[in-house]
């Protein structure tokens, strides 16, 4: 079977949905004699920017000379991102192996798991034939219930809370914190970026014993270099220039900073990996002739909000154009609400070939904007973002948009 086919049959575990509960990968991990506690584990949740944080604590521990498996979803453009030991994808012939090899135990088994459960016991026993001394996990959605929580979680970073998959993980800030903070065991060392009064109230319920870089680093500074995209931290009386750009990178820098002195990683260390950080989709910039094109993965009301803080620290409204799809299950009217006004025109293009998505035209009557139009074609909307005068292209609101549009489009920019 080659690699698009065997993909396209593991992709098909999607349509048994998302499942919450623990008893088929825990049943899994049993057959294959529990590999999850094969080494040690930082376990990351959060609404959002667990991707972030953990690439930053991988990028360290591989400078630190230890050996970092990662594990993170969704993928952008290659299933093989999802799963690197050392910063190096998962091979097509390694996927081939271990995903055989959990079929091979959901036949035995007589199961029916979902395309996160395999992936997740994939890697698990990925991590352990490679035998990492860490895996830094991130948890796909919520906590409690994510498959991911079969781990011992010695270290456990909750990133913050926000209101987004309500239907599965609660309404309220609070209840989303409770099932969060369901991957905090009896040993975990727990570390939060949040001091929302509902996020704190949700994490005391599992521990009294945290601790919030928010209130622990009171005093650093940072500010964002809009000429290099760098994000330039003052923190105990050092200087971090952080690879990651963004106003709210500063918040996922401290999170990953304190995992990092947990495990004794020397400052200067730290400050040399972190200028290595690369974490495509996350205000990432691409090169172009005339503009600045910017690519950015948010797609929920915290994540459009964070981004459109960093949007006005270096530009005005005038000077942005955005290329804008949305996936229906999203609150998109929300999201377009704080987009709206930061930017100068709205274009919208079409995820209709996603079961998820949603047309241009839909999206385009659902927004209030009156500066707006419509491609439904990505590479008609680009051309059209292009010729008007602005400063910036700004590309947003789903990473399948971004995905589409680097595997379309800007594969051919230089």
């Amino acid at each position: 079977m080659n690699i698009e086919k065997l993909l396209e049959e593991l992709y098909s575990y999607s349509l048994h949905g998302i499942k919450l509960g623990l008893k088929n990968i825990e049943d899994i991990c049993k057959a294959m004699n529990n590999p999850q506690f094969d080494y040690k584990t930082i376990h990351v949740a959060g609404t959002n920017g667990k991707g972030s944080t953990s690439t930053t604590i991988e990028r360290v521990l591989i400078e630190a000379g230890t050996k970092v498996g990662k594990y993170t979803s969704p993928h952008i453009l290659r299933f093989n991102e999802r799963i690197s030991v050392d910063g190096v994808e998962i091979t097509d012939e390694e996927i081939a192996y271990y995903y055989s090899y959990i079929k091979n135990i959901v036949k035995e088994l007589e199961i029916t798991p979902t395309f996160f459960e395999v992936t997740t016991a994939m890697m698990f026993k990925y991590f352990s034939d490679k035998k990492v001394d860490y895996a830094v996990i991130e948890v796909g959605m919520g906590g409690r219930f994510d498959a991911t929580n079969v781990v011992k979680g010695d270290i456990c970073v909750i990133t913050n809370v926000s209101l987004d998959h309500t239907d599965f993980l609660g309404k309220t800030i609070f209840e989303i914190a409770c099932e969060k903070a369901g991957i905090i065991k009896s040993s975990s060392k727990v570390i939060v970026g949040c001091s929302n009064a509902d996020f704190i109230k949700g994490i005391e319920q599992k521990t009294s014993v945290y601790t919030n870089v928010l209130e622990k680093y009171k005093t650093p500074k940072y500010s964002l270099d809009f000429k290099d995209f760098k994000t330039v931290i003052d923190l105990d009386g050092e200087r971090y220039v952080f690879s990651l750009f963004g106003d709210y990178q500063y918040k996922n820098f401290l999170c990953a900073y304190e995992v990092l002195r947990e495990l004794e990683i020397p400052v200067e260390t730290i400050k040399k990996a972190v200028q290595k950080v690369k974490w495509q989709c996350r205000f990432e910039i691409i090169p172009s002739d005339d503009k600045v094109l910017i690519l950015d993965g948010a797609h929920n009301e915290d994540g459009m909000k964070t981004l459109c803080d960093t949007l006005k620290l270096g530009y005005q409204k005038d000077e942005i154009v955005a290329v804008v799809s949305i996936l229906k299950d999203k609150d998109y009217r929300k999201i377009l609400s704080i987009l709206e006004p930061c930017v100068k025109k709205i274009i919208f293009t079409s995820l209709s070939e996603n079961k998820r998505g949603q047309s241009a035209t839909e999206l385009y009557e659902a927004s209030n904007k009156i500066d707006k139009e419509y491609k439904e074609n990505i590479f008609e909307a680009y051309e059209l973002a292009k010729k008007y005068d602005s400063k910036a292209i700004l590309f947003c609101g789903s990473f399948y948009l971004l995905s589409k549009l680097k595997e379309e489009v800007l594969k051919n920019e230089k």
